[in-house]
């Protein structure tokens, strides 16, 4: 029996750029403490197989110490490392894949085609390939099939299934179910997806293992799995990150913002990255001040004002005042409005004005 795990897309030295400086600079300083986590799980869970399957680096050329830091932490796991690399971190002449002195557990695949590693402590044999340019039109895995020699043979590739646009090594379903591996460790797509089967080979994207925005919501970590029998026993999503982005829809209708907020938020949020999408009907949603007032509750937050102009309030647009004329002029731009953007900005119009009439802040 061998345990192993499978991560991918670590995205070293990202950016966070919708963060403030100092939060972003400790996120990428909380990436780098990922990997010495990992290490001290690997070695506390018996795990004897590492697979990275690209992307650890956000591009192919990171500061040096993060190389280092990356090195440092696969050399404390008492396990065999190997690594694939993807489009961002594609191997070639100064990428850390090949200026990092890497131990000696790790093994990096290096060529733009299939080469094998046997592992004979472990009982496997793995076959990997890298992206050695940004870009891979063709199918690293086409036209290779794992020998029929009675061993366990796993791949390690970065890439897509099918995909509209033939950019990032295209995989095709009738080429893994040809490979004769009984497991494909695969990254490129962050959204964790459930484990396939073509053939006899498993295939699985562990997604990223940290959220770096609002398009990656929700757990993230890595698969670890059981080779047992001559196949994968077992399969199992490990949660892994340190921190979440989630998204939460907030009905504000016959409600205070303050109120709506404080009874749909649930109560561990204050690790976390949130934006509050404020729905449902209110006169005046007042997203920024929201958000100043449960700024403290969260480790970042943002609240996007979604809300429609309640229908009492249009209705007022009959009244022989200032405010009758100014509802009646924006009411029949909003009727007429082409599409939900032109509405919502019609809508933003008659609230800041409403403020205005009323001499209050809009915020």
């Amino acid at each position: 029996m061998l345990k192993f795990i499978h991560a991918a897309d670590f995205h070293l030295d990202s950016a966070f750029a919708s963060l403030p400086p100092g939060r972003a600079a400790e996120r990428r300083r909380e990436s780098r403490e990922l990997l010495f986590r990992l290490a001290d799980y690997v070695n506390s869970h018996g795990i004897r197989l590492v697979l990275l399957a690209g992307d650890l680096f956000d591009s192919a050329a990171p500061y040096r110490e993060t190389g280092e830091a990356l090195a440092e932490a696969l050399g404390r796991m008492d396990a065999r490392v190997l690594a694939a690399p993807g489009n961002h971190d594609w191997y070639g002449p100064g990428s850390p894949w090949a200026a990092v002195d890497w131990p000696e557990n790790v093994h990096i695949f290096r060529e733009g085609a299939m080469t094998s590693i046997g592992l004979p402590e472990l009982g496997v044999t793995v076959h990997g390939a890298a992206f050695t340019s940004p870009e891979q039109g063709s199918s690293l895995l086409a036209g290779f099939t794992a020998p029929e020699d009675g061993g366990v043979h796993l791949g390690l590739l970065h890439g897509e299934i099918d995909p509209a646009e033939d950019r990032y090594d295209p995989l095709r379903r009738e080429d893994i179910a040809a490979s004769g591996l009984a497991y494909l460790a695969l990254g490129h797509i962050h959204r964790r997806g459930e484990p396939r089967r073509y053939g006899r080979t498993l295939c699985a994207w562990p997604g990223c293992i940290e959220g770096r925005g609002f398009d990656e919501l929700g757990e993230k970590g890595f698969y670890e799995g059981v080779i047992d029998g001559g196949e994968v026993a077992s399969l199992n999503f490990v949660p892994f990150a340190r921190r979440r982005y989630e998204i939460l829809d907030v009905d504000v209708t016959g409600l205070s913002p303050r109120a709506a907020a404080e009874a749909a938020l649930p109560p561990d949020t204050a690790d976390h990255l949130y934006r509050l999408r404020l729905v449902g009907e209110a006169e005046d949603a007042g997203a920024k001040a929201l958000e100043t007032a449960l700024a403290d509750r969260f480790y970042a937050l943002e609240v996007r004002d979604h809300t429609r102009m309640a229908a009492d309030v249009w209705a007022r647009a009959g009244e022989d005042s200032l405010r009758g004329l100014f509802l009646r002029e924006l009411r029949g731009r909003y009727d007429a409005a082409g599409d939900e953007a032109e509405r919502e900005a019609v809508t933003r119009a008659a609230r800041f004005g409403l403020a205005a009439l009323d001499h209050r802040d809009s915020g």
